[in-house]
């Protein structure tokens, strides 16, 4: 016999996908110079933060749906030693593998039809930036859906900071986390970075 989905299972699934579709619609109408002014100054958080790290290999995001462009942030980082690399889908419903990524790397797209590089495998990174679609003060983070870097995390052989970065819009009270979501350790946004403390 199947076991089947409690309803209270159903009613946290479809207050995330209600949840998830207004958040990128904010996003998405966030007007083009508050987009940049709070994006830059993401990246400027990032920034001060990163640089003064031992350069490591930092995981990111190609953007997509109005989601902060980290591509500056990463720029000045390959200046400074660090490698780079993308978190890709290769098979749907399983964790991700790390490309290496460079500012003329040839695309492609992975089955969700998302840009990634066209490259070999990267290490396992020292850093993920994470993009949000919104997070709570615990750190848990909601995504688009597909669980992808919550396995990925859970696979990964050795610790990582995990970063996420968003608006500050995307701030709620509590997102009732899964068993199987992960928290952030920090997160960036255009007031600042908050570090997470455990619950």
């Amino acid at each position: 016999m199947t076991d089947q989905p409690s309803q209270t299972a159903i009613d946290s699934a479809t207050r995330r996908t209600a949840l998830r579709r207004a958040m990128i619609a904010a996003r998405l109408a966030l007007p083009a110079a508050a987009h940049r002014s709070a994006s830059a100054a993401i990246r400027r958080h990032l920034e001060e933060f990163l640089l003064p790290r031992p350069a490591g290999m930092i995981a990111f995001c190609l953007p997509v749906r109005a989601e902060v462009d980290c591509l500056p942030l990463i720029d000045r980082l390959l200046a400074s030693g660090w490698q780079a690399a993308v978190p890709t889908v290769v098979t749907r419903a399983a964790p991700m593998a790390f490309r290496t990524w460079q500012p003329a790397a040839p695309l492609t797209v992975d089955p969700h039809g998302l840009p990634v590089p066209a490259t070999g495998p990267a290490p396992a990174p020292d850093v993920i930036l994470l993009p949000l679609v919104a997070f709570d003060a615990a750190g848990y983070r909601l995504g688009y859906g597909g669980g992808y870097f919550d396995r990925t995390l859970a696979a990964l052989q050795r610790p990582v900071l995990t970063i996420g970065v968003g608006f500050d819009r995307c701030a709620v009270a509590d997102l009732v986390p899964q068993p199987h979501d992960i928290p952030l350790d920090l997160v960036a946004t255009e007031s600042g970075l908050r570090r997470i403390t455990p619950r």
